[in-house]
């Protein structure tokens, strides 16, 4: 009999304890979201000519992700390129003569019996000539400039991945026509993740930035800890919750955006005495 009054009052005073350490506790379910997830579209109008991956796939930053067909830039190219040629052609063109009037003086003060007025004939054809290769030389300029700019254009021809992570969405096919604007692919970074909770209105008082909180996701039997980063101040007005965002460092590689989590926020007993 006192052994049975004894395994009772050691079980109630276990369980006194439980509720006791669950009072200090305030858990928090949240999902497991990437903080890095980027929308990639072209930023001009084309049909789609390849598309290198797929939804799945991990790429790495500056990867070429699909390409956009460049049959009018190319002819816009060779356009520039032609114009930058024939604009190089005038300076040498220019340059050679100008060159040959510079010869013609040096001999002409070289004979030491020169006629005045063959000197001023050169001096102003040199004139002419100079500023001939002056205007010829600011076309070369402008060609260039043409040149580097559609050089830029058909590089933007090629959408690259602007960080690395995982494709985990596509919306677009081979000879699909795109424009700027539209979604082409969005890609999730896993290295960089976080856990999104809700908090009820009345426990927000329990909650602090930059505290320290444990974590659990269930499915895979993952616990950590972690920091509330962020409490977000704009309130859900229906449930009358706050969002509070928790960073963590990812140590297991099957952690994936979309997992549910819980998280234990511990209350300080003097919140619970003011309570009381």
């Amino acid at each position: 009999m006192v052994k049975n009054n004894l395994k009772k009052l050691i079980l109630f005073v276990s369980l006194l304890f439980s509720f006791e350490l669950l009072a200090l506790d305030l858990l928090v379910t949240g999902t497991v979201v990437s903080y890095n997830q980027k929308m990639v579209g072209p930023r001009y109008m084309g049909y789609v000519k390849n598309i290198y991956y797929d939804i799945g796939d991990r790429v790495e930053r500056e990867d070429t992700l699909f390409e956009l067909e460049s049959a009018e830039f190319d002819i816009l190219k060779n356009q520039a390129d032609l114009a930058l040629e024939q604009a190089n052609s005038i300076v040498n063109m220019y340059q050679t003569r100008m060159d040959a009037i510079n010869r013609d003086r040096d001999l002409l003060k070289k004979n030491g019996m020169f006629d005045t007025q063959d000197l001023d004939n050169l001096n102003m054809t040199a004139d002419n000539v100079s500023a001939g290769l002056a205007s010829a030389q600011v076309l070369v300029k402008n060609a260039a400039s043409k040149v580097k700019q559609i050089s830029t254009i058909t590089g933007y021809l090629e959408i690259k991945a602007p960080n690395s992570g995982i494709i985990v969405e596509k919306r677009i096919r081979v000879g699909d026509l795109v424009a700027p604007g539209m979604l082409g692919m969005i890609i999730v970074d896993l290295d960089h993740l976080q856990i999104e909770g809700e908090v009820a209105e009345s426990d927000l008082k329990y909650v602090h930035k930059y505290q320290r909180v444990r974590l659990d996701i269930p499915s895979i039997d993952y616990e950590d800890e972690g920091y509330i980063k962020s409490i977000v101040p704009s309130a859900n007005p229906m449930a009358h919750t706050f969002k509070i965002i928790i960073n963590f460092k990812k140590k297991d590689s099957k952690i994936f955006p979309g997992m549910y989590a819980k998280v234990m926020i511990h209350i300080d007993e003097k919140h619970l005495s003011r309570k009381k």
